[in-house]
């Protein structure tokens, strides 16, 4: 079937591009494979560090993003336990192969001066917590086997969020889509649907082109360095 398959790349803000490379390569040993600066974005700098199963943790630095202050408890949570806001990320959590691995890894880390609690055992998994620059609320978690729903989907805490068992089922089993043998041309637009931020009028007129021309008028696709 058809699905989503994982993550590609995670996505982040950063007022501080250097930093946030230094700590992620010097302390979590993940190389930097890409800085370049983003693609129809100007003053916009983008760059790529590869971690586990090709999923890659990438930064954004926009010129903008110096003047947004953190506010703990809206932008950022502050820890594994606490809120933020709706749509924001609360933790990120990164993935070692075994214990000895993620034990490797704290040592690493503490060695670069930065605290770390943990192994915490979750049953599903082993982790292990610690900040990152800019408020990151950052994880480090190993597991001996994939999730076995049977144990794992809670009616109760289920119920809690308004998802009965019926529902809990049909999510657990996505329905099948085969595509047909024709695209599914852009749908109207529908305020009560998620909607990407842009200028209205530009928006509007990017929904009204065809994915050629969206394509041929954004793509780059051409390295920076020959």
């Amino acid at each position: 079937m058809t699905k989503a398959q994982g993550v590609h790349h995670i996505a982040f803000s950063t007022a501080d591009m250097k930093g946030q490379i230094e700590f992620f390569s010097d302390v979590l040993a993940m190389p930097l494979v890409a800085i370049f600066p983003m693609h129809g974005v100007p003053g916009g700098i983008h760059a790529f560090l590869e971690g586990k199963y090709d999923c890659l943790i990438s930064f954004v630095q926009l010129p903008a993003i110096a003047d947004i202050e953190i506010e703990y408890g809206k932008t950022h949570a502050g820890n594994g336990a606490l809120p933020s806001a709706p749509g924001t990320m609360q933790h990120l959590a990164l993935v070692v192969d075994n214990d000895e691995e993620l034990l490797a890894l704290r040592d690493r880390i503490r060695s670069r001066g930065v605290n770390v609690l943990g192994p915490i055992d979750h049953g599903m998994c082993r982790s292990m917590y610690f900040a990152g620059p800019e408020g990151l609320t950052l994880e480090v978690a190993t597991s001996d086997e994939a999730i076995d729903p049977k144990h794992w989907l809670d009616p109760k805490a289920a119920a809690e969020v308004g998802i009965d068992t019926d529902l809990m089922a049909r999510f657990a089993a996505p329905e099948s889509f085969a595509r047909p043998s024709e695209p599914v041309p852009q749908p109207a637009y529908d305020a009560d649907k998620p909607h990407m931020v842009y200028p209205e009028a530009v928006y509007q007129q990017l929904l009204k082109m065809s994915d050629e021309e969206v394509s041929a008028a954004t793509s780059v696709n051409e390295p920076p360095v020959p």
